[in-house]
C-alpha cells in the first residue's frame, strides 16, 4: 500500500507532466500558426524527445491543437495550397 510520500510523488509527477504537455501544445500551436504542418510540428525533435507516443495522442486531443489544425485547413482552402507534392 502506498504511502502518503508516494502519493504526493505521484501527484508533483502528474503535475510536470501536465506542464510539459502544456508547453508542447504551445509549441505545436505556434509552429502552426507560423504555417508549419502540424505534422512537421508534431515529429519536431522537440516533441518527439518530451512526450511518449501515449501523451502525444493526449496532446492531439487538445481543443487548442484541434482549433488550429482547422485554421491550417481552412488556410489550405483559402491558398489551395493542400501540400500534396511535398
Amino acid at each position: 500500500m502506498p504511502g502518503i510520500a508516494d502519493k504526493i510523488k505521484e501527484f508533483l509527477d502528474e503535475i510536470a507532466i501536465d506542464a510539459v504537455e502544456e508547453r508542447v501544445v504551445e509549441y505545436v500551436i505556434r509552429e502552426v500558426h507560423n504555417g508549419r504542418k502540424l505534422s512537421d510540428a508534431l515529429t519536431d525533435p522537440y516533441v518527439k524527445n518530451r512526450l511518449s507516443e501515449e501523451r502525444l495522442a493526449k496532446v492531439l486531443e487538445s481543443p487548442e491543437v484541434f482549433a488550429a489544425l482547422e485554421e491550417q485547413i481552412a488556410q489550405s482552402f483559402k491558398t489551395r495550397e493542400f501540400g500534396f507534392l511535398d
